[in-house]
């Protein structure tokens, strides 16, 4: 199994927020060691590893993850508590799922 995590470089040049917290909070998990490759996707170059690989994969948001399988099979993660959950198989708790899942759909809001 490849473990890829792509983070984002803004248009601006500034680091995406998101990015930064998730590699904080990897870090502090010891999770960054089981990653085998960081690309980067700069909005400011449409050719950067990052950029390609989101659009072959029509993915429209950052940080996000791939996990390549022995049989060559991708599974694609947006969310990254699912990620942890699934293929890090680290506890995560229900309240961090929901905050996450919230935060990333904007279409998604309280009642």
């Amino acid at each position: 199994m490849k473990i890829t995590m792509v983070k984002k470089i803004l248009a601006d040049g500034s680091p995406c927020k998101k990015c930064g917290e998730v590699l904080e909070r990897m870090e502090q998990e010891d999770q960054l060691r089981l990653i085998d490759e960081i690309i980067v996707a700069d909005e400011r170059d449409p050719a950067s590893a990052g950029m390609v690989l989101a659009s072959e994969l029509a993915v429209e948001r950052a940080p996000f993850f791939v996990v390549q399988r022995d049989d060559g099979s991708r599974e694609v993660y947006t969310i990254y508590l699912k990620f942890v959950k699934d293929v890090l198989q680290a506890r995560t708790s229900e309240a961090e799922e929901l905050k996450e899942l919230l935060d990333n759909s904007a279409d998604l809001d309280f009642l």
